[in-house]
């Protein structure tokens, strides 16, 4: 994949991800790792607020179809499909932490295909 871009995670996320990681094995876990060696780590209370984090309401576009998703990032615990919240170890989720307002990304989904999606907007999560 050709995602050579920097991420940005807060100290927060960078320590709960990498533990979520250390007990999870699956080709996403891999491709999330790869993302965490890229990230440029900031203390919490710096972390742009166009940067996708934990809790954030993250608007973004399938670059191929063209259709216009939004959803809420969270820790797998909080993940509900009916309240679009996505889990961070999940693809969806994987591929979208640390993506800042006009980034993109190539992802391997589920379903084999490869997506490129595209952040469009980001409302920071609520203090």
């Amino acid at each position: 994949m050709e995602n050579a871009d920097k991420i940005i995670l807060s100290q927060d996320a960078f320590q709960k991800i990498s533990a979520l990681l250390a007990a999870t094995s699956s080709e996403t876990a891999e491709l999330l790792e790869e993302e965490l060696q890229r990230a440029m780590v900031v203390p919490d209370d710096e972390l742009p607020s166009h940067v996708v984090a934990i809790n954030s309401l993250v608007t973004f576009v399938d670059l191929e179809s063209g259709k216009e998703t939004q959803v809420t990032l969270v820790y797998p615990h909080e993940a509900s499909i009916d309240d679009h919240k996505v889990s961070v170890i999940a693809p969806l989720g994987a591929a979208l932490i640390g993506l800042s307002v006009g980034q993109s990304i190539q992802w391997p989904m589920p379903n084999g295909k490869q997506r490129r999606l595209q952040v469009t907007a980001v409302t920071p999560a609520p203090i």
